[in-house]
């Protein structure tokens, strides 16, 4: 779908209709008009419009209240579809979902170092068209939502600094869009977690939550009813880079006992040498498979980093105060003896009762949580523009 047909489908109005289809379904025009206080003549105007640009269709006749029995509508969910993208810092993954979240196809492109603005992007855009070889109607194609690692400016859908990529001001958006001729969105990786978690979580009525990406770095994101909270200048959620240490060992970004100097899987898999310098240990989950073997020295291991991200955790709901907090990421695979710490340190130091008693669960979305937070950037857009 080229960019000016998508804004063209956008409207105040058509959003709250169609939201409210995604949330209630199946529901009828009657109950849409009654919930959304339009008026019946807009509803049926509007619906009719919905149907036939293929975002929504008409199934079984609803329960009768005396009366003819309404017509129930639902989104349509394979009318169209999003291309999502998640530049971590080993790959880029690239799917084609559709309007519920379902991958309908997955293409994962290595990153290899040393590596420019030019190179990434020539990968990034190699992945999408892979994607795009396999539709066989480009214009059911929404547009492309991306989730990158580090600080982006998300009004110019510009990655400004990447770390462990070592890249910086990298035009994604003007490039996409220009190759492309999609509507292209482009946000944190945290962030974009914490919305498509928000969006497919299946978490319930929340109206404040905080997602914590424990990976190969550590970020967050917060979602006020619905909504993401960049903060003045994007950025929100860099909660890796919170100290809890002043004289703690040297972070990548400069400081000193950074969260992520802690909590990140390279720290953990430096403080596991550091501890058992025999081992020779390469990644996290090795940590983590022996201390299922009851290695004595991971199972403390991994119980202190979870105490540890309790400490962060703690600092941030007397600061947000949210509702859920949802972890996930590499190093959340090791909940089995992480969580329990967590909770535990939460409990012990949490200011209220209340804040003590702070929900944190373990994302069920799981690897893909990120990904489908970057399809779900175009369905903000679609389905709730204010």
């Amino acid at each position: 779908m080229q960019r000016g047909t998508f804004q063209l489908m956008k409207s105040v109005n058509k959003s709250i209709i169609l939201n409210k289809i995604r949330t209630s379904e199946p529901i009828s025009r009657a109950q849409i008009a009654k919930e959304t206080k339009l008026t019946p003549p807009t509803v049926s105007s509007i619906v009719r419009e919905l149907i036939e640009q293929d975002l929504v269709k008409e199934s079984e006749l609803g329960e009768s209240k005396g009366g003819r029995k309404p017509t129930m509508l639902l989104v349509n969910k394979d009318g169209f579809y999003v291309i999502g993208v998640d530049a971590g810092p080993k790959t880029i993954e690239c799917i084609l979902s559709n309007l519920s979240g379902q991958i309908k196809d997955r293409v994962v492109v290595s990153i290899e170092s040393p590596l420019t603005n030019e190179s990434f992007l020539d990968l990034l855009k190699s992945g999408i068209r892979k994607i795009l070889q396999n539709v066989k109607e480009r214009s059911k194609v929404l547009g492309i939502g991306m989730a990158m690692h580090g600080v982006v400016d998300v009004a110019r859908g510009t990655s400004l600094f990447a770390p462990i990529l070592q890249l910086s001001n990298i035009p994604i958006k003007d490039e996409l869009e220009r190759e492309f001729d999609l509507v292209v969105q482009v946000e944190n990786d945290a962030r974009a977690m914490t919305l498509g978690e928000s969006w497919f979580g299946e978490h319930g009525d929340v109206s404040s939550m905080m997602a914590v990406n424990l990976g190969s770095g550590v970020g967050a994101g917060v979602a006020i009813n619905g909504k993401l909270y960049h903060g003045s200048t994007d950025l929100a959620g860099e909660v890796g880079h919170m100290t809890i240490d002043m004289n703690g060992e040297r972070c990548e970004c400069g400081n000193r006992g950074c969260l992520e100097s802690f909590a990140s899987a390279p720290s953990i898999v430096n403080r596991a040498n550091k501890r058992m310098p025999g081992k020779n240990i390469t990644s996290s989950r090795e940590v983590y498979e022996l201390a299922l073997e009851n290695d004595k020295e991971c199972v403390e291991l991994l119980q202190r980093t979870g105490a540890i991200i309790g400490i962060g955790l703690t600092n941030l709901i007397h600061v947000l105060n949210p509702e859920l907090i949802i972890i996930g990421g590499g190093v959340s695979k090791s909940e089995r003896f992480i969580l329990r710490p967590i909770r535990e340190t939460i409990s012990m130091r949490g200011l209220t009762k209340e804040a003590k008693e702070t929900r944190v669960v373990v994302s069920e979305l799981g690897d893909d949580a990120t990904i489908l937070g970057a399809v779900a950037l175009l369905l903000v857009e679609l389905f709730d523009p204010r």
